[in-house]
């Protein structure tokens, strides 16, 4: 028997050293087309460089876009504000009209026919179109009359001793202060209760 156990073992040992040859052959098998899917070295540096080529561009295409983004837009800022301008200045037009009708009109007294009475309704008129003019492009006078002292809106130009229940208020108003919207344009001048 022992003759047959070491042909078994024989026979064992060689299934062994086949399996293992098969593995070790079948293991560098697999392991030769990894090592042939990693890219080299020099393949990686060029897809690197190719890749930083191409952020670049982008780059500098970017850049460019907000170059002429920014100078269209400074354009039509320098043409709205052209714009805007001209519409108040032709709407100022029929003021200027006016005035030269009242200046005539001061002209004709002089020489002669003292129409004081026509003179000061034509003086009334232009006043309240400026006034209308004023109200239609969002210019309100600031409110005096009464109101508390607010340094966001009035500027004090002298106190006055004028008891408790004045103190702290404006009595006065020396020059009317206005707002363009909800923006203090010009303060208004007050004397203010001390």
């Amino acid at each position: 028997m022992s003759k047959e156990n070491e042909e078994i073992k024989d026979e064992n040992l060689e299934n062994q050293e086949t399996q293992e040859t098969q593995e070790n052959q079948e293991t560098t098998e697999t392991q030769e087309p990894q090592q042939q899917a990693e890219p080299t070295v020099e393949e990686q540096l060029a897809k690197a460089q190719e890749r930083i080529a191409d952020l670049e561009d982008k780059n500098l295409r970017m850049m460019a876009e907000f170059d002429n983004y920014r100078r269209r837009t400074n354009k039509e800022k320098l043409e709205l504000m052209a714009t805007a301008g001209e519409r108040i200045f032709k709407e100022m037009l029929p003021l200027v009209d006016d005035f030269e009708r009242a200046i005539q009109v001061q002209k004709d007294n002089v020489q002669g026919t003292k129409d004081y009475d026509a003179m000061a309704e034509g003086i009334r008129l232009i006043y309240q179109k400026f006034l209308s003019f004023l109200e239609k492009n969002d210019v309100h006078p600031i409110e005096t009359e009464n109101a508390d002292f607010n340094t966001d809106e009035h500027e004090a130009v002298t106190t006055f001793a004028a008891g408790e229940d004045k103190k702290g208020k404006v009595i006065d108003c020396t020059q009317k202060g206005y707002k363009l919207g909800d923006k203090v344009i010009r303060f208004a001048k007050v004397v203010v209760g001390d």
